[in-house]
């Protein structure tokens, strides 16, 4: 994962930190996410932490852009407390749209803090 800030690249994805930031503290949960798909389409989500069902932000992104007929994704953003994104979230992102979509994690105050790789 690197740490270079330039590597949120324009204005595009700083908007995917902004989106993941406003849902994050609109739902007050540990973290929200946003995605860009093939299209520029954008979605944006919060964690689900329900007794009987958990699904991270970008989990929960990732199926909202499936639903909505998405074939790939260009970028994605966590924002909250981790260090690092999750394994499972690089997972879900490498599995829906193939190998070296840039994830970038970020601060809860939308600072970026590295970008990851699905």
């Amino acid at each position: 994962m690197t740490t270079e800030q330039e590597q949120v690249a324009g204005p595009e994805d700083r908007k995917l930190v902004t989106l993941a930031r406003a849902t994050r503290a609109r739902a007050r949960a540990a973290e929200g996410a946003a995605v860009r798909d093939q299209d520029g389409r954008t979605y944006a989500a919060a964690t689900v932490a329900l007794p009987s069902l958990e699904v991270s932000a970008l989990g929960v992104c990732v199926a909202m852009a499936i639903a909505s007929g998405a074939r790939s994704l260009e970028a994605a953003v966590v924002l909250g407390d981790a260090e690092v994104v999750d394994d499972r979230d690089l997972a879900v992102v490498r599995d829906f749209s193939g190998a070296g979509v840039p994830v970038h994690l970020a601060d809860p105050r939308g600072t970026l803090r590295g970008t990851a790789l699905s």
